[in-house]
């Protein structure tokens, strides 16, 4: 089986790339011709410029594989415009693309985000798949847009939807900042009241992947993909502070009126930088919510998943990766 990856040189893609290799898949990945290919140089693999603005480089570059992996997309953007070309205005043309060069494709798997669904409303009501979308940041409504482009293809092509909450592991340069805090003995926390998250490994993540790709059950359908089990990052500091050697860490809670300042002027400096800040006002909005939760009881009886990196042993994992790498 030949598989196409969009984002592989990413965080997510590239652990997908390992994943899929390791099952024996060819791969080819869709490269801008700017991209490092660091996380995925120790691969072999067909690289393909293209650019989702391209229809012809897009055609070649998913004509005749058997999987398609749209994991790439955008995160932070200076404006509405260029989240939603990145992650709208792509999907719908990789889809027409498709359509057009791969009539034989099995299947399609459309790399969302909770962020697309929103928050939960409370810590007994996990968002399942049947939940409407409601995001609450611009970037969440790009995703969503992008999922509504899936979902009115589902009876014209092979698609699946899958929905990541929180992520960390290897290669992860985000939430590297909260380990990074807890090695200097510091656990910062959002606010002062219990927040609760879905926070699952990347190897978990995109082993739901391939199983919503390869499963005859998952055309067609929506899947989050995440931990079975809800942690606070309290508790999530606690393990990080074993795993360094120490008994815990200092808990600092930042209120989360400084939160929504410190964010602001991120949002105002990042105008006059290069790369479009990740932290902003909206991100602000985003971690001050009290539960980002959801359900994995569809995808464990559609498609077999299973939660099989505890917290414990994900949190080891990437902490010694950071080490050897010498980020910490």
């Amino acid at each position: 089986m030949k598989a196409l990856i969009t984002g592989a040189t990413g965080f997510i893609g590239s652990h997908l790339a390992d994943h899929l290799h390791a099952k024996g898949y060819d791969l080819r990945v869709m490269m801008r011709a700017t991209s490092s290919d660091r996380n995925i140089r120790h691969l072999p693999l067909e690289r393909v410029t293209a650019d989702f603005n391209d229809p012809e480089s897009l055609r070649r570059a998913v004509a005749g594989v058997d999987y398609i992996y749209h994991v790439a997309g955008a995160t932070s953007a200076r404006n509405r415009l260029g989240y939603f070309e990145a992650n709208q205005v792509a999907t719908r043309n990789l889809l027409e693309a498709v359509k057009d060069a791969n009539p034989n494709l099995k299947r399609l798997v459309h790399v969302s985000s909770q962020a697309a669904a929103g928050p939960s409303s409370g810590p007994d009501a996990a968002l399942d798949e049947s939940a409407p979308l409601r995001p609450i940041t611009t970037y969440g409504e790009s995703k969503a847009a992008a999922e509504r482009e899936v979902t009115a293809r589902m009876g014209e092509l092979p698609l699946t939807i899958v929905r990541p909450p929180a992520v960390y592991g290897q290669r992860d340069a985000e939430i590297f900042r909260f380990f990074q805090m807890v090695a200097r003995g510091i656990a910062p926390l959002i606010g002062f009241d219990r927040k609760l998250v879905s926070l699952v490994h990347v190897e978990d993540l995109v082993r739901g992947f391939v199983l919503a790709g390869e499963s005859p059950a998952g055309e067609g359908e929506a899947y989050f993909i995440s931990s079975e089990e809800f942690y606070t990052w309290d508790e999530v500091g606690r393990v990080t502070a074993r795993v360094y050697g120490r008994e815990r860490a200092i808990n600092l809670r930042v209120p989360h009126s400084l939160v929504y300042v410190a964010g602001g002027m991120s949002g105002f400096l990042g105008r006059f930088q290069k790369k479009p800040p990740v932290f902003n006002f909206e991100k602000g909005r985003d971690i001050t919510r009290p539960y980002w939760i959801c359900s994995v009881e569809k995808a464990k009886e559609q498609l077999g998943y299973r939660q099989l990196v505890s917290i414990e042993e994900g949190v080891m994992r990437t902490v010694a990766w950071y080490r050897e790498q010498g980020w910490l």
